[in-house]
């Protein structure tokens, strides 16, 4: 593994306990007041969800990173275009719900389209140079 992946996958590993760290609050708040409407819940719930399986399959994706045929301004572009999605997809389901009578999410759901085609696009890329590689 390249320094640069091994660098990016040492941060997103010292990340993960912020989500094992996410996931008490949310338990702690789940007894409150503030989680008794049900669309923050769901959202909640799955924006948590989401970052906990993007960072490991960032993790997993670093395994094959190096391994492809990829030039070196693609392999940057994968290695950053997968983890963001970790930030953008929860991002949308938490910021989006914030207002304590929220009855719908606000605009800024619209972030996690933005993190479903950050992971398309990166995967579809690592998916064409391990493809290319294998000949």
């Amino acid at each position: 593994m390249t320094d640069a992946t091994l660098r990016t996958a040492g941060i997103l590993l010292a990340l993960l306990p912020t989500v094992a760290f996410g996931g008490v609050s949310i338990l702690r708040l789940m007894f409150s007041d503030y989680m008794k409407n049900p669309i923050r819940r769901r959202l909640w719930t799955a924006g948590h969800a989401h970052a906990g399986v993007l960072l490991v399959l960032s993790l997993v994706s670093f395994q094959y990173l190096d391994a492809a045929d990829l030039s070196d301004g693609m392999t940057t572009l994968v290695r950053n275009l997968i983890p963001s999605s970790a930030i953008f997809i929860p991002a949308a389901f938490f910021l989006s719900v914030l207002s304590p009578d929220v009855e719908k999410p606000n605009a800024l759901i619209y972030l996690a389209y933005v993190g479903f085609i950050t992971l398309s696009a990166g995967l579809l890329i690592l998916g064409v140079g391990l493809i290319s590689a294998a000949g």
